[in-house]
């Protein structure tokens, strides 16, 4: 094929260099193979350059941005040879580099250099170059191994592995050390702040977006920090409920360092996928904690929750999402009425009238809840306050118990699993002498041993899962002393607010009402966050609360604290 005169002399310099290569020698510097080339290109007759530089990137991937958009060039007609410092630039997966040598370039009658080796292909072919390609992507392969044999060495050392989060940077002083990026650090305690209050990962980022917070990627950009990953051409301000989410996710912000998050599974593939939880290391209090554990503990409970179920014209309630019906679990709605738009209620999403199963409606109004909760938590702070030590023994021996119930039930469970593993193991080792000796045949064989094995898959799956219960639940203590810290923060609350309730409440079960001595009552199963349900003991001089309120019928609604529940 003839070459066009538009780009006889039109080359294309292909500079590459990675991480691996940066510092080991100089002549693999950006910088040193640019003058290389254009000298190379120059006294091989080329007047007209094109360069297409691929910074900080392996040769063993594929979709490299500037390698791309060469071989784009290549394919319209808009360059002529193509010119490197050698094979290991252009590639270091041998099969890729063979197809371009071998076929690609040809077919667009290219002419290929690469100066270091010695390499022109309008000199003839090199025969050595299938071979050098195969040592490149050997050298690629022994890199990988050592750089995973040194992370393991440093990762189960405590030395964190990955660059620092949002909120913190590395200690000038010492790089295997984070501190705090307090701008950054503002930010974080933000977006945990509006959490707790109740926010939505929507309205969180609409709000950062409206007081031009810059993105994490464009704040690291406006330090002079280099993060990889893609950036768009966006606005730097406009933050995604996917980076609010992800913030809210990282356990680093509790000064924890997190090793092996993800893993690979070859040299070859970049994409990296999540590592079993049992696979992690986890370092405790490395660094100083951006977001106070109890405060991050809350965070991760209320977190997949629905709890801003709106009504038909969007209006949303602190409740919502914390009642539940007691009957059959499932989530209260929110409504009001439509002639006294004032009266707000819940009743049963899952009501039978709605076509539903639940059999009624559990109803019950939002004024009512308020002022009742609000009493149940002054008096549950009031016998903090009052009976510092008693409310603490009290606390620590629910959670003791009924952690200690829990942890019985599983592994109880655990040990008949494995119990049943063994059994299967015998069962199987006595088939297999049967068969041999010919008692069962190869069909039935067969047969028996899919099952067991099937069973036996289905054990270790759930063993695996009971175990990281077990130790989930082994801190009860953290669990109580979380409880009594937030505890103490309402004192003094004069208000129901949508925080105080995420941060004490973790369900509220309402019971139908019911006729009981002439008198209507309904029950309230408060379930408090880290402890469940909590009883006052009686012996405590502590005022009942009394809530009374008249309903649109003319009813009077009271509420009795000591059988937990609303007679009206």
């Amino acid at each position: 094929m003839k070459q066009s005169n538009n780009r006889e002399k039109t080359i294309a310099l292909y500079l590459r260099i990675s991480r691996e290569d940066q510092g080991k020698d100089e002549s693999y510097s950006i910088v040193n193979q640019r003058k290389l080339l254009q000298k190379a290109a120059k006294e091989k007759g080329f007047v007209k350059f094109v360069e297409f530089v691929d910074d900080g990137i392996t040769g063993t991937k594929r979709d490299r941005k500037e390698f791309l958009r060469m071989l784009d060039g290549i394919e319209k007609g808009n360059i002529s040879a193509v010119m490197v410092k050698d094979l290991s630039r252009l590639a270091r997966d041998h099969i890729r580099a063979d197809t371009l040598l071998e076929e690609f370039f040809p077919e667009h009658d290219i002419r290929f250099i690469s100066v270091s080796e010695g390499i022109d292909t309008a000199e003839g072919e090199d025969e050595f170059a299938p071979f050098r390609n195969l040592m490149n992507e050997w050298y690629s392969r022994d890199i990988s191994k050592k750089r995973k044999l040194t992370n393991v060495v440093k990762g189960t050392a405590g030395e964190p592995l990955s660059p620092p989060p949002y909120g913190y940077r590395k200690d000038p002083d010492n790089p295997k050390r984070w501190i705090i990026d307090e701008e950054a650090a503002t930010v974080v305690r933000r977006i945990y702040r509006m959490t707790l209050d109740g926010f939505g990962t929507e309205q969180i980022a609409a709000a950062l977006s409206q007081d031009k917070i810059l993105t994490p990627m464009f704040y690291w950009r406006s330090k002079g920090i280099r993060r990889s990953g893609t950036v768009s051409d966006r606005e730097p301000h406009r933050w995604n409920s996917s980076t609010v989410v992800k913030i809210l996710s990282m356990q680093e912000y509790c000064g924890d360092v997190i090793n092996f998050k993800t893993y690979s599974k070859s040299f070859k593939l970049k994409k990296r996928i999540p590592n079993a939880e049992e696979n992690k290391a986890v370092f405790k209090d490395v660094h100083e904690p951006i977001i106070d554990r109890v405060d991050w503990e809350k965070v991760q409970t209320k977190r997949g929750k629905t709890r801003k179920r709106r009504t038909n014209d969007g209006e949303k309630n602190m409740f919502s999402g914390l009642l539940v019906c007691a009957d059959c679990g499932r989530n209260l709605w929110y409504h009001f009425n439509q002639k006294n738009p004032e009266i707000r209620y819940f009743s049963c999403s899952n009501y039978k009238g709605n076509r539903g199963t639940c059999p009624t409606t559990h109803y019950i109004r939002v004024d009512f809840l308020e002022e009742v909760l609000l009493q149940e938590i002054r008096r549950l702070t009031k016998f903090a306050s009052r009976y510092e030590p008693e409310f603490a023994r009290v606390v620590m021996e629910h959670s003791r118990l009924a952690d200690t119930s829990q942890r019985q039930r599983k592994q109880k469970e655990l040990d008949s699993l494995l119990t049943r593993d063994r059994e299967l193991d015998t069962l199987f080792n006595r088939m297999y002498e049967d068969n041999i000796t010919g008692k069962i045949d190869d069909d039935r064989f067969a047969r028996m041993s899919r099952q067991y094995t099937q069973e036996q898959q289905e054990l270790a799956e759930r063993v695996k899962a009971l175990r990281a219960e077990l130790e989930q639940e082994a801190d009860e203590a953290l669990s109580a002393e979380m409880f009594l810290a937030t505890v103490r923060k309402y004192t003094r609350a004069k208000k129901l607010t949508e925080r105080m309730l995420n941060e004490l409440i973790e369900r509220i079960e309402v019971h139908q009402s019911e006729k009981i001595d002439g008198l209507q009552v309904q029950r309230l199963t408060i379930h408090y966050n880290c402890v469940g349900t909590l009883e006052i003991p009686e012996l405590l001089l502590l005022p009942e609360p009394e809530v009374l309120i008249q309903t649109r019928k003319g009813v009077a609604l009271s509420y009795s604290s000591s059988p937990k529940a609303m007679n009206f």
